[in-house]
């Protein structure tokens, strides 16, 4: 029997749900999870259990439709449908390219007795590291389209657990601020709260919200009201606090609780690409991951000698020699001296009256310097607003493509309300077309869809080392919050690869060859623990030839076949482990309290592995490059204690062997 059919037998007896009853229970594989759907008082309402704790309680659905208003009567008007899907499938942009995809899944309809048009189903999918469940919205006799006004998705807690989360001041943000630590009961009402929204509950039971698959609908928040936390979305421009209009049937971007007592778990999940749909594309040869570039953050400095900077020929060929050279795949063409590298008469890079982003600035050939990158094996890459970029769309990309680029940044969206969700994934689709791959700057948080589009390679959507050109303010301890927040959302960019590191005590932001804060093995394990599918190298080349520890950047991956993270405690230190084929990558960051910590390499199994381990230098107080790289060798039974510097890091690179 096909096990999916011989589930809804399984099911139907394991629920109790007999026609007519009010409560649907849903386990997960493991049976870890339980989560319950009931009506209460013509409500429905659901709760979250968790090894026989139970997190979320009596916490109401209840949409506001145009026409349709609240349920007020509502009850269950079929039987729901179970099912268990147990499948792998592969992710070709990921922290892992093979992922076994096991839930359980049920469908519960619902109407209410007063307002005979009022139908909602809610799909619900169990995991043994999550739950997530979606709105679906059928199509009615006589309606053809619905707006909607709220959603009202609540998360009742059943105790105060300690939250880190992002608060924003509005839904017009690039979403890059300072999180917060403090206990639920602290966080003052309506203030909107990103996601992800890390939990800890007693017991350390850790718990994140945040949603996946957001696809024509409006973007999530969590706010509190009354004391509750609740959904918040995005409101649509100028439409009065309307927050989705559709046609139906429509589904909304599933809200996901990642669960577990281990807080490395909710970063190694990979419910988020699992709730997306399969890629669209068909040919995905030409999608190829890779470090780039990025000279603005450096003020694209050049040699002294020889080459007249400027957005010309000689300094892009000067940045795609150095590519070419130290194994960097792809260069990025932005700007130099403040002017963007296409026409346009606007000021700090937003467009202006006259703008084309067709057209090259004079004296730059865009297909020149193609060509030439092309003879390089590197790819050309390049920086757009996307309000120059979207007017001409389809036939910018016809022209991109022509010259030969390989991708771009899109930069300053600072919204997610449902028109620019849907702007978002036209870029992507069309992109595609032209084998063109996307980085979203300025943009909200990633939804797994790079499983659908995987022509998307990172997201920013976090304050990140671009503000050491002008503040103080990404320290080491903002780095740490990072893995544990805005990172279990997916790939996070974050300009990486600043070779100047200063100590806090020591640090002055200056917009030229900007320094940044921490240590240089700090910087290292940046590349490890954060999941970034397009790692920028952003210093000038000069900063790298001959450095200590430049040779990890020269051969990191930026996809990975597995992930694991080895030791974590929010907002201290975490340690991750990547492997790539047959070669592991584990990096370390650490706060600004020097510690020790000891990792255990039996994630090996049972192979002996060699290899480098880069270590801060005992005298990285005073100068925060200096590192130690030491030869090791380990196997499963091996456990290492490394010696973390205030702001520091460690990176381990093993290598399989047999003896």
């Amino acid at each position: 029997m096909h096990r999916t059919l011989f589930s809804c037998f399984v099911f139907l007896v394991l629920s109790g749900f007999l026609f007519g009853q009010k409560e649907v229970k849903l386990k997960s594989p493991d049976g870890s999870i339980i989560f319950t759907l009931l009506v209460n008082e013509g409500i429905p309402v659901y709760s979250v259990e968790y090894k026989k704790n139970i997190l979320i309680a009596n916490s109401s659905i209840n949409l506001n439709i145009e026409g349709w208003g609240k349920m007020q009567k509502g009850f269950i008007n079929k039987p729901p449908v179970f099912r268990e899907v147990n499948k792998n499938y592969t992710l070709i942009v990921g922290k892992t390219s093979k992922v076994n995809n096991h839930y359980r899944q049920v469908t519960v309809s619902f109407k209410d007795k007063i307002k005979a048009d009022y139908q909602i189903n809610i799909e619900v999918r169990v995991f043994n590291d999550g739950v997530a469940f979606r709105y679906l919205f059928p199509k009615q006799n006589n309606q053809a389209s619905f707006t909607l006004l709220d959603e009202n998705t609540q998360f009742r807690f059943a105790t105060d657990p300690l939250i880190k989360a992002l608060p924003l001041p509005n839904f017009t943000s690039s979403h890059e601020g300072f999180y917060i630590t403090t206990p639920l009961s602290n966080i003052k009402e309506d203030t909107l709260l990103d996601m992800p929204a890390l939990f800890q509950f007693p017991n350390n039971i850790y718990m994140a919200i945040t949603e996946a698959a957001l696809l024509d609908y409006a973007g999530m928040y969590l706010i509190k009201h009354k004391g509750i936390i609740c959904s918040q979305l995005s409101p649509l421009p100028g439409l009065n606090g309307i927050k989705v209009k559709a046609n139906l049937p429509h589904k909304s971007p599933w809200r996901v609780m990642l669960i577990s007592d281990r807080v490395g778990a909710l970063i190694e999940s990979n419910i988020i690409t699992s709730l997306n749909e399969p890629t669209a594309i068909k040919d995905v040869s030409w999608i190829k991951p890779g470090t780039t570039t990025f000279p603005w953050w450096n003020g694209t400095i050049i040699p002294d000698s020889g080459i007249v900077g400027g957005n010309n020929f000689e300094t892009n060929k000067y940045y795609i020699d150095f590519c070419a050279a130290n194994n960097i795949k792809y260069h990025t063409v932005v700007e130099y001296g403040g002017h963007e590298w296409y026409t346009n008469d606007g000021e700090g890079y937003q467009p202006g009256k006259n703008f084309d982003i067709t057209k090259p600035v004079e004296g730059l050939d865009m297909k020149q310097i193609c060509d030439y990158a092309k003879q390089k094996n590197v790819g050309v890459r390049v920086w757009t607003h996307w309000k120059a970029l979207y007017p001409k769309l389809d036939e910018a990309f016809t022209i991109f493509q022509k010259w030969g680029l390989s991708g771009m940044m899109v930069d300053f969206m600072d919204r997610d309300d449902q028109e620019m969700v849907n702007i978002q994934t036209e870029i992507l689709q069309k992109a595609a077309k032209h084998h063109l791959h996307i980085q979203f700057h300025g943009s909200y948080k990633p939804t797994g869809i790079s499983r659908t589009y995987p022509n998307e390679f990172t997201r920013e959507g976090v304050m990140n080392y671009e503000y050491d050109k002008w503040t103080n303010w990404v320290t080491p301890n903002i780095d740490i919050e990072i893995p544990f927040t805005r990172m279990i959302a997916g790939s996070t960019d974050y300009h990486l690869g600043g070779f100047r590191a200063l100590p806090v005590s020591k640090f002055v932001a200056q917009s030229i060859k900007p320094y940044v804060m921490g240590t240089r093995c700090h910087m290292l394990a940046m590349y490890v623990v954060l999941e970034n599918y397009q790692g920028m190298v952003c210093d000038n080349p000069d900063a790298y030839i001959g450095q200590p520890g430049f040779e990890v950047l020269q051969h990191i991956p930026v996809t990975w076949d597995e992930t694991k993270v080895l030791i974590a405690e929010p907002g201290k230190f975490i340690s991750i482990a990547r492997r790539k084929k047959d070669i592991w990558y584990i990096g370390t960051i650490n706060d600004s309290k020097a510690r020790e910590i000891s990792i255990d390499f039996k994630f090996l199994k049972t192979e002996r592995y060699k290899g480098d381990m880069y270590s801060d230098a005992s005298d990285v107080e005073e100068n925060a490059n200096h590192l130690t790289k030491e030869k090791i060798i380990v196997t499963d039974k091996s456990i290492q204690k490394l010696k973390l510097a205030a702001g520091g890091g460690n990176v381990i690179i093993l290598n399989n062997f047999k003896l």
